[in-house]
């Protein structure tokens, strides 16, 4: 099965010149903790509500900080024409539970979750993936100092 298969095609993104005010009001009004972020059609980034949360907030930015202040920049990604359990292993080896999906011009299609990946002939390989994301000690891990 192929990631084109399952993902999710509409997906919403910031820009990172915006507040992160406004791209938390996105990922409110689309109940989700992840956008992309796009400059001129190119994907340069991905922000979540914890980034919000410990980069922005935490670091004494207001609501008025833009999202290119807060986001991530090295972005990982998967194409939408990847077989689902090479995606599953790679995300287990990233520990993340979402990536975005490019099409093979590099232009974002979409974004796949492991809970879009975990269907049919998958599940096994989605429970993997699941014990690997979930292990301490990654480079999000709030017990490191």
């Amino acid at each position: 099965m192929r990631v084109s298969e399952c993902m999710t095609r509409d997906v919403k993104m910031a820009n990172p010149q915006e507040s992160i005010c406004d791209a938390a009001k996105v990922m409110a009004d689309c109940d989700a903790g992840i956008l992309p972020v796009s400059d001129n059609d190119r994907l340069v980034g991905m922000i979540t509500d914890r980034d919000i949360a410990i980069r922005g907030v935490a670091e004494g930015k207001g609501p008025s900080a833009t999202v290119g202040d807060v986001m991530s920049a090295e972005v990982k990604y998967c194409y939408e024409d990847d077989d689902i359990d090479d995606v599953l292993r790679n995300m287990g080896d990233l520990q993340v539970r979402r990536l975005p999906v490019l099409n093979r011009e590099k232009r974002l299609v979409g974004i796949v979750s492991l809970s879009d990946l975990a269907t049919g002939s998958a599940k096994a390989h989605a429970g993997e993936a699941l014990s690997e994301i979930a292990r301490p000690g990654g480079e999000h891990s709030q017990t490191r100092h």
